[in-house]
C-alpha cells in the first residue's frame, strides 16, 4: 500500500513538474499573448468608438451604427484571441473554437431567421436613407409619424396617438409612401360655381388667391381645370404646390384654400350655389262619371 502510495505521489510530482518546466519555457509566449490579447481589447474598444463616429455622418439611426460598431469591436476582439491561441501553439484548441463556432452560428441562423430577416431589412433601410425619425409614412395600411427606427422594427404614431410597430421587411417588402423625403407637396381642391358666373373671372380670382397664399416655385405651376356642368354648378380643380412633410400638412393647406377662396369669391360677388332640387307634381286627374 505504501509502495503504491509513494509511486502515485512519484507520478503526480513528475507531472507537476513537466507542468512547470513547460510554464516555465513558454512564458515568453504566455507573456506576448496575454500582451496580444490585451492590446486587441483595447483597440477594438477605440475601434468601436471612431467608426460610431464616423458613421454617424452617414446614418442617422443610432441603432443601426451601435450594431455595426459592435460588430467591428468583435472581430477585432476574435482576431486577437485566434492570435493569442496561435503564438501559444494551441492550434488544436483554435480548431475547435472555429468549429463549434460554425455549428453554434448555423443553428442561431436557423432559430433566429425572422429576426434576422428583420435586422438586416433595418439595415437596408438605414443604408438605403429612404426613411427617418420624424418622417410621415403610409405604409402596410398604416399612416402616420416614425417615431423610432430600430433593427427589428419601425415605430409609427397615427393621427389618433396610436402607436403601431411594423416589423422591418414588411416595410421594405411592400410599397410605402414617405412624405418626408420632399419638402414640397402638390395637393388638390374641387369647388363649383353658379352657372352664371364668368368663368374666366373665376378661373383668375382663383389662380390670384391661390397664388398669394401658396406661392409657386419657379418650375412650378398653379393649375385650374373646369372638369364638368354638374346639376347645380359649374365644377372645377385646383392643383397647387406648399410646404410640408406630412399628411396633416395637406389638412391644413385645403382648409386655408377653401377659406380664402370663399373670402374672394364673396368679395368679387361669385355665388358657390346650393344643391338644387326641383320636385315636380302632376295634379291627379279626376275621373268623369
Amino acid at each position: 500500500m505504501d509502495e503504491q502510495m509513494n509511486g502515485s505521489w512519484e507520478k503526480l510530482m513528475t507531472k507537476l513538474e513537466g507542468w512547470l518546466d513547460t510554464l516555465i519555457t513558454n512564458t515568453p509566449n504566455i507573456i506576448l499573448a496575454i500582451a496580444v490579447f490585451t492590446l486587441s481589447y483595447f483597440l477594438s474598444r477605440l475601434f468601436e468608438k471612431s467608426f460610431r463616429k464616423y458613421l454617424k455622418r452617414f446614418i442617422k439611426q443610432t441603432s443601426i451604427r451601435n450594431l455595426a460598431a459592435n460588430i467591428l469591436s468583435i472581430i477585432t476582439l476574435s482576431l486577437g484571441l485566434f492570435l493569442a491561441l496561435a503564438i501559444l501553439n494551441l492550434d488544436e484548441v483554435l480548431k475547435t473554437i472555429l468549429a463549434s463556432a460554425g455549428v453554434a452560428g448555423l443553428a442561431i441562423g436557423l432559430a433566429l431567421q425572422g429576426t434576422l430577416t428583420n435586422t438586416f431589412s433595418g439595415i437596408s433601410l438605414a443604408l438605403n436613407e429612404v426613411v427617418h425619425v420624424g418622417d410621415w409614412i403610409d405604409s402596410n395600411g398604416f399612416s402616420g409619424e416614425v417615431l423610432e427606427i430600430n433593427l427589428r422594427s419601425i415605430k409609427v404614431k397615427e393621427g389618433d396617438n396610436n402607436i403601431v410597430v411594423i416589423p422591418n421587411k414588411l416595410v421594405l417588402q411592400s410599397p410605402f409612401k414617405n412624405y418626408g423625403l420632399n419638402s414640397r407637396i402638390r395637393t388638390d381642391i374641387s369647388c363649383g360655381v353658379h352657372y352664371d358666373s364668368d368663368l374666366e373671372e373665376v378661373r383668375d380670382i382663383a389662380i390670384a388667391t391661390i397664388k398669394e397664399i401658396f406661392p409657386p416655385n419657379p418650375l412650378e405651376d398653379i393649375e385650374f381645370y373646369y372638369q364638368e356642368f354638374a346639376d347645380s354648378s359649374i365644377n372645377f380643380k385646383m392643383r397647387f404646390w406648399i410646404n410640408g412633410k406630412k399628411a396633416i400638412d395637406i389638412l391644413k393647406a385645403k382648409s386655408e384654400a377653401i377659406i380664402a377662396l370663399k373670402k374672394a369669391f364673396d368679395k368679387n360677388d361669385i355665388e358657390i350655389p346650393f344643391p338644387i332640387r326641383t320636385l315636380i307634381s302632376q295634379p291627379n286627374e279626376v275621373e268623369k262619371e
